[in-house]
């Protein structure tokens, strides 16, 4: 072997902690998590969800305790998802336009125990609906738009005035962004912003977060005539310009690993924040692995949070946020 083989060493660089920590590529830390959380009725109430190990819903007095926790961590944003009860469900979902529902009474409590921490309100009909579905559904089954899109405009200010401060549609109605846009400017709420699911999905992920909302056994049919076939990404693309158009700040991949590629060609043509949701068949899938020994927790949070940074996320909404940060500010 000559002497002079090889110049380079690639390994060179990675044969010290101290030297692989220098030359990292992509930094993770707390402060690029959002922790999705489930509000549930009552004072000092835990409901673990069975399909979401270590997941809980939570009562507003515990919503604030892990809102706490968050600013504790460095974890600077937490999203809310209402548990409704049954008999608030109604065919129109008119529950998402009452002031003092679930999620308004969380945002409220915790911008007045931690307002330091961000609150990020999901905007969708789903949990308030007796049909599980994100929107107004004609005689024929189908989820209408325009008439939707008027409702979440009502939803998105009722959250406003709650003290939101990232309002987020998850519908994939057409239209809405720039109506949401407009009655925010409209009420003054300047420097709201507006977190678009541009790029939203008809997964097979999703089925704990329905058990979490309570919505899964209402459900009738599917939601492909709104969420995106998850055979097509220039679609994605268009979405994605749309609602950037109507005046998104940013916007989201989901789900998250399955669609690694889309969130790389929207972060490529438009330069714009750009977050992912690991939903929560994704983190469902971590814990059974993990559970059958087959993997190692720490290990694989990691690895699949550093995925999506290195895809050019700016962040990741992750039921293992708390975990996460735990984990890196060791």
């Amino acid at each position: 072997m000559s002497a002079s083989y090889p110049a380079l060493r690639l390994r060179r660089t990675r044969a010290s902690d101290w030297s692989r920590r220098l030359h990292a590529e992509t930094v993770l830390t707390p402060a690029d998590l959002i922790w999705p959380l489930f509000v549930v009725e009552g004072q000092g109430v835990e409901q673990p969800i069975a399909s979401l190990p270590g997941v809980s819903r939570w009562s507003v007095d515990g919503i604030v305790a892990r809102a706490k926790e968050a600013r504790d961590l460095g974890i600077p944003c937490v999203a809310l998802f209402p548990y409704t009860p049954a008999h608030l469900k109604t065919e129109d979902g008119r529950e998402a336009l009452n002031p003092d529902n679930l999620m308004c009474q969380a945002t409220r409590a915790i911008k007045d125990a931690v307002p330091e921490v961000g609150v990020l309100t999901d905007v969708a009909l789903d949990p308030y609906t007796s049909h599980g579905h994100d929107g107004l559904v004609d005689a024929a089954g189908y989820v209408v738009n325009d008439s939707t899109a008027d409702l979440l405009v009502q939803q998105a200010v009722n959250q406003m005035r709650a003290g939101a401060d990232i309002i987020a549609p998850s519908d994939m109605m057409d239209g809405r962004i720039g109506m949401i846009r407009a009655a925010l400017e409209g009420e003054g709420a300047h420097n709201v912003q507006i977190m678009s699911y541009a790029a939203k999905y008809a997964s097979g992920f999703y089925g704990p977060f329905r058990d979490a909302v309570g919505s899964r056994g209402l459900l009738k049919g599917d939601k492909k005539t709104y969420q995106m076939d998850h055979a097509n990404a220039e679609e994605a693309l268009r979405e994605v310009a749309l609602d950037l158009a109507e005046g998104a700040d940013t916007v989201m991949v989901k789900p998250g690993l399955p669609y690694l590629d889309i969130i790389v060609r929207v972060k490529q043509r438009f330069e714009v924040p750009v977050f992912a949701y690991q939903v929560s068949g994704e983190y469902a899938m971590i814990e059974a692995s993990v559970a059958a020994g087959a993997g190692d927790r720490d290990a694989l949070v990691l690895e699949t949070l550093m995925a999506f940074k290195r895809a050019g996320c700016s962040g990741v909404l992750t039921y293992h946020a708390a975990h996460a940060a735990r984990l890196l500010g060791a």
